[in-house]
């Protein structure tokens, strides 16, 4: 039989957010394997797969997580945790791997998944999907994503900042991940874009250090590297006008 390997997303970190038909997969799975940036870590992704999935069957692998400058030092990275991953599949038929969010957006899973694919020819790949962090933040903040014809524009700031004035700057709203350490030019896009009077951002969702605050409120100090942003655009015309 093939092995399979399950991209499982988690949600945002508050354990309740996850699907049942991420529990099931979870379960189900042989081994579990969690991302880390350290081997003594504990990340968010293992703390909420610990709530339905026993200890003895979870494994850390690491990942260069945030390694962005040294390209030889993450994609050795890389290849030691496709390896690993890939070791795990030999030796057993189900392997998830739980990622926080969706395992299709933004998603180390997806990565992983095309390095399998070439170490264990024949490996089935499925994914399960799981609450956005966007998605966490506008239930707790009140923000509607999208009304009417508008369109959603998600913006990961580590493309840089001019991605997202250029986003902010046409319609619907935008979604920005990753803005943490760049606050400062965050704030700066939106005031000179006027959005900043709606716009919110939230950071540790779902967990006890949850922050969800106005984004008026930057004032240019960095900011968790997970902080997400929902930039609303001016909406008139009443209740139905962009049914």
């Amino acid at each position: 039989m093939s092995s399979r390997l399950i991209g499982v997303g988690v949600g945002p970190g508050d354990p309740e957010l996850v699907t049942v038909k991420g529990v099931n997969a979870l379960r189900a799975a042989d081994v579990v394997v969690v991302p880390v940036m350290d081997s003594g870590e504990r990340g968010r992704a293992e703390a909420t797969v610990l709530h339905y999935a026993p200890a003895e069957k979870v494994v850390r692998v690491v990942f260069a997580l945030n390694e962005r400058t040294d390209r030889a030092r993450r994609e050795a990275a890389w290849d030691a945790a496709g390896e690993r991953v890939a070791g795990l599949l030999r030796e057993h038929g189900s392997v998830a791997f739980a990622t926080i969010g969706d395992p299709n957006v933004y998603s180390t899973f997806t990565y992983l998944a095309q390095t399998i694919v070439e170490l264990v020819p024949g490996t089935v790949v499925e994914t399960v999907p799981g609450i956005t962090a966007m998605q966490e933040l506008a239930a707790r903040s009140g923000a509607v994503l999208t009304e009417g014809t508008e369109p959603l524009t998600l913006v990961p700031v580590t493309a840089g900042a001019a991605v997202l004035k250029d986003a902010l700057a046409g319609p619907g709203t935008v979604v920005a991940y990753k803005f943490g350490r760049q606050a400062g030019e965050v704030a700066e896009a939106l005031r000179e874009t006027g959005r900043i009077d709606d716009a919110v951002w939230g950071s540790a969702l779902g967990l006890p250090e949850e922050s969800v605050r106005p984004a008026a409120e930057l004032d240019g100090a960095p900011l968790p590297y997970l902080s997400t942003l929902i930039a609303p655009p001016r909406r008139d015309g009443g209740r139905g006008g962009k049914l």
